[in-house]
């Protein structure tokens, strides 16, 4: 790669960091902020639960759409609008008076983010050469994890101790980076020359039909399978961590602390997986990464000790957000320029409809009695299936080469 190529990659890779960065803080901040947001809006526990699942509700329509137009127009341009959409509706949550008007911004902002993910993948992984793809979007993605960290920070020293603050953050700086993104985010080189190949031989426009024509059916229900129940498990320890610590009978400020280590881990699992993805047969990544999550649920259920414990907590972050990672530096494996960006954006949308049932699931199995045993081994059958289905696909893969 010459000189200006490297230019473009480090400006792609670095402000699409920023932008992760700003996610992983709104992402984290309706769990930060739900004591002080129950408190102003009288909420009960259902309805808190309800406010939680709005905003991982519009990430489904997001993820669709947002990566389904990003593949027609380009991905700077819907990224650039999803940052905004995002970015006005965050700051909104701290202007509305009531329960209704507080899950629209919620879903809407969550929309916002949906839509941006499989564009800063499909950014990134199109921004170097093939064989440096993993760990690029690895580079780009513990943006998230280091945001979540941010924002717990800030939560714990913010005297004020107003819910407020958090929203105001997550707000106010994705509308600073907008002009940024604006003046010098550079647009997609293999979607504009694909676009202008489309041009010159009258190709259709790739639609979401696409995805299940050959050879990419077979690949696209296997991912959207394997995305389901891993984003099912990595959900679950993202809502319930703490309350799964209390469970074990340990404090909830060592709960919180818990959080801190997982997102600690989810930051270096990242890279180090990213990096692995290019240098590793993929095959052996996947395992890797699986095995991890295994003895991640397998350490949380067996520590008897805080320190054990919190281990346990970072080994969970470092193969779950890691290993999420992985799955999105896979499909833009997985598909070619013209339909990346819509099939990353379809696989994260069914990915997210795992990420709403597996917290729910784990709470009606608390609430049965099963305790934290109980929802750690219930979370195992389904990263087996994930491993399996994974593997599938790298052995499609390699028969299609």
């Amino acid at each position: 790669m010459d000189r200006a190529g490297q230019r473009h990659s480090v400006i792609t890779i670095a402000i699409c960091f920023l932008i992760a960065v700003i996610e992983g803080i709104d992402i984290q901040a309706a769990g930060i902020a739900a004591a002080g947001i129950r408190e102003s809006f009288g909420l009960s526990s259902s309805q808190l639960g309800i406010f939680f699942s709005a905003g991982i509700l519009g990430l489904l329509p997001g993820a669709l759409l947002g990566g389904r137009y990003a593949d027609v127009v380009g991905r700077k341009m819907i990224l650039i609008w999803s940052v905004a959409i995002f970015a006005v509706f965050t700051l909104c949550t701290v202007w509305v008076n009531s329960f209704y008007s507080l899950l629209l911004v919620r879903f809407l902002a969550g929309a916002g983010l949906g839509a941006a993910m499989p564009n800063l993948i499909a950014l990134v992984s199109e921004s170097v050469s093939p064989e440096k793809r993993g760990r690029a979007v690895g580079l780009m993605y513990c943006g998230m994890p280091i945001g979540a960290i941010l924002v717990s920070l800030l939560a714990a020293y913010d005297s004020n101790g107003q819910w407020q603050t958090i929203f105001y953050v997550g707000g106010l700086a994705p509308l600073i980076v907008i002009p940024i993104m604006i003046k010098f985010l550079p647009e997609s080189k293999e979607f504009l020359r694909t676009k202008l190949e489309d041009k010159s031989s009258q190709q259709a426009q790739a639609a979401f039909k696409d995805l299940f024509k050959k050879p990419y059916a077979g690949q696209t229900l296997l991912l959207w399978a394997s995305y389901f129940f891993t984003l099912m498990v990595v959900y679950i320890m993202l809502s319930w961590l703490p309350s799964l610590f209390m469970e074990l009978g340990f404090s909830r400020q060592h709960g919180s602390m818990a959080q801190v280590f997982f997102q600690m881990g989810a930051a270096v699992g990242t890279v180090v997986l990213g990096i692995l993805m290019d240098r590793w047969n993929k095959a052996y990544v996947i395992i890797l990464m699986y095995i991890g999550i295994l003895a991640g649920l397998f350490s949380l259920n067996g520590a008897s000790s805080l320190t054990a414990m919190y281990a346990a907590a970072a080994l969970m972050g470092t193969f779950t957000i890691g290993g999420q990672g992985v799955l999105y530096a896979f499909g833009s494996i997985v598909y070619p320029t013209e339909i990346r960006a819509t099939g990353i954006g379809s696989a994260a949308a069914v990915g997210r409809i795992g990420a709403m049932l597996g917290p729910a699931i784990a709470g009606q199995l608390l609430a049965m009695g099963s305790g934290a045993a109980g929802v750690i081994s219930a979370a195992i059958p389904g990263i087996i299936i994930s491993a399996l289905f994974m593997l599938i696909v790298i052995r499609k893969l390699k028969h299609a080469a």
